[in-house]
């Protein structure tokens, strides 16, 4: 009797554990299946994340595509290629191929594709390994060029330039009633470096021009490319000549964009150089305004376009033909004519560099036409040297320290110098957590994140929007700056307050389920990270609803009393609907900031992940 009911209890715990093997075997089975089924897009700025991503999951509901907010700067993809973590898909606006060129062998070749047979060969020559494969594709452009107050020109009778001549005796006629006819922000980089290039655009493109751009951003050549001795010598003579028809000096080495937009506002300025976007912004504000191109000493005129961003693939892709195909989906929603319209600023043109895309230009940009329809868009030179080494010698010649033979041959030695690497490991990370997210337990890496910001903030309870982290934390040693890229970079910041049980659940309601002006989760993975807690949420026909909030196993009750970090960008925090009992207080330094300071010392660890979230 006895041997027969304890042979029963060995068959009932056999059946259990064979359940519980079923189960976790089902649940590591399921993180697999989603990791399979998962395309993840790494985005070079939050605007992205914000109209552009939502429209690209909307039209492929069967996809499930993580949306990472990554960096603008292909140093952090090299980081991540080197250390097994390169996406799917990566997004990059400054870029040229000469630094692009050590990731080439991880990417796919898009030459034969749909999508670099829609874009004009005049911009994909400019994406063209010199055995003929492509890695990169351009969507649509950012113009730039000139920024002009009719209203001034008609006031004062003076005609609106035409051709390089007339603009220079425009600025002159402006000087002699005591208005500036063209300054712009030399505070930046790229304003340095565009204008140099702005000048001398037709000789750029031309065929001396297109060689040695092709030799600089040969991805073969081991050795560091200076100038040339054809096309470069005279862009520096005619960026001498511009500094001295235009009268630019020191003072304008000191004005950043806002002093530009005052001396624009106040009538204090004609012409500058900047974006299309200020010919809307301009007009509204009742400034009658209109935007020019560049005018070349040949004759030609010019915009100097800026991609919004390249997209590239990676070549991994080509092992697994359903992700594949899956990614081609993705690439080709993304350069499709709805998507680009959510990518371009409010008032500015859809400039494509693909011909399946239709040209309708407004009001603000009819008189560049022909020059786009001739196809004259330059696409800049945006290596990261040529952006510092702009900046430094183009800022020289302006405050009459260089010549146009000294700053050439500034920028050509500077060029060629060979770059210090030696830069010291400050977090030395023993373990890898991937980003991917999960629906039983959530996202790995960024809680791995969230819990370590959590100890460095001392609060019971942070909460991080979905776009917070870039990607996944890497088995490697990360120097400062990759270690500091490990944060959003668009200026995310912490916000505390002390709040209720009650208002807490409140709070991550908002956060899941989305409020006006913030981020409104639309696909999974853009669901916030939680630390210190954790949720249940269920997803339904309208997105997503918070259904359980659980601290240490327990349900939070209305009464309890918690220190609570949100991370978010401010624009965002600042239209949080929060009442007259909760008060966030803002910190003084980013959250990227403040992180770089805690792993400087060489001495901080990473917090191990926790389940924080149930997704059903």
């Amino acid at each position: 009797m006895k041997k027969r009911k304890w042979n029963k209890i060995l068959v009932v715990l056999w059946a259990m554990v064979t359940v519980m093997s079923f189960l976790s075997a089902c649940g590591g089975n399921s993180a697999e299946k989603e990791d399979a089924e998962t395309i993840t897009v790494y985005l070079w700025s939050t605007n992205l994340y914000e109209k552009y991503a939502p429209y690209i999951q909307e039209q492929l509901p069967d996809i499930n595509i993580e949306f990472v907010v990554g960096n603008n700067d292909l140093d952090f993809y090299k980081f991540l290629n080197e250390n097994g973590g390169l996406p799917d898909i990566i997004t990059c606006c400054r870029f040229s191929l000469h630094d692009a060129s050590p990731l080439n062998d991880s990417l796919m070749d898009l030459s034969t594709t749909n999508a670099a047979g829609a874009v004009y060969d005049t911009y994909l020559n400019n994406f063209m390994n010199e055995d003929g494969s492509i890695n990169w594709l351009p969507v649509c452009a950012d113009a730039h060029g000139f920024v002009v107050n009719k209203d001034l020109f008609e006031k004062y009778d003076i005609p609106l330039p035409t051709d390089y001549e007339s603009f220079v005796s425009a600025c002159q006629a402006f000087d002699k009633v005591g208005i500036r006819g063209f300054t712009a922000d030399y505070y930046y980089d790229y304003t340095c470096m565009e204008t140099l290039q702005g000048l001398s655009a037709s000789e750029l493109s031309s065929v001396d021009g297109r060689k040695w751009r092709t030799t600089y951003s040969d991805p073969d050549n081991t050795k560091r490319e200076g100038l040339d001795s054809v096309v470069w010598p005279e862009a520096f003579e005619r960026m001498e000549q511009f500094i001295q028809d235009t009268g630019l000096n020191q003072d304008d080495l000191d004005r950043n964009y806002d002093d530009i937009v005052e001396m624009y506002q106040s009538g204090r300025l004609a012409m500058y150089f900047g974006t299309s976007a200020g010919v809307k912004m301009f007009q509204d504000q009742g400034i009658n305004t209109t935007f020019l191109p560049f005018f070349q000493q040949n004759g030609e005129k010019w915009l100097m376009t800026t991609p919004y961003f390249q997209v590239a693939l990676n070549r991994d892709l080509t092992q697994d033909e359903t992700r594949r195909k899956k990614a081609m989906e993705v690439l080709s929603t993304m350069l499709s004519e709805d998507a680009q319209n959510r990518i371009i600023s409010d008032g500015q043109d859809l400039l494509s560099y693909s011909q399946d895309v239709d040209l309708h230009l407004t009001e603000y940009m009819k008189d560049v036409k022909p020059v786009i329809e001739e196809n004259h868009m330059y696409i800049r030179i945006a290596s990261n040297d040529f952006f510092s080494v702009s900046k430094d010698v183009v800022s020289k010649m302006i405050s009459g320290e260089y010549d146009a033979e000294q700053a050439y041959q500034s920028f050509n030695s500077q060029l060629l110098e060979e770059k210090s690497t030696s830069d010291n490991i400050v977090l030395d990370s023993q373990k890898s957590y991937s980003n991917r997210f999960h629906s039983s337990g959530g996202n790995a890496a960024y809680s791995a994140m969230a819990n370590t910001l959590r100890g460095i903030y001392g609060t019971d309870v942070l909460i991080a929007t979905g776009n917070s982290f870039t990607g996944n934390v890497l088995k490697a040693g990360y120097t400062e700056k990759m270690a500091g890229d490990m944060i959003m970079p668009n200026g995310l910041a912490a916000y505390s307050s002390k709040m209720s049980g009650a208002e807490l659940k409140e709070t991550i309601k908002n956060f899941v389920e989305g409020y006006e002006g913030g981020i409104i989760p639309f696909n999974r993975g853009s669901l916030p990270v939680v630390s210190g807690i954790s949720v249940e949420v269920k997803e339904n026909d309208n997105g997503y609803a918070l259904s359980k909030v659980m601290k240490d196993g327990k349900k939070v009750q209305d009464n309890d009393t918690f220190t609570v970090t949100c991370l978010a960008i401010p624009k965002h925090m600042e239209a949080y609907p929060a009442d007259e009992n909760i008060v966030f207080d803002g910190g003084d330094t980013t959250v990227k900031d403040t992180w770089t300071a805690y792993v400087s010392d060489g001495d901080a660890i990473l917090a191990e992940p926790e389940d924080y979230m149930t997704l059903r």
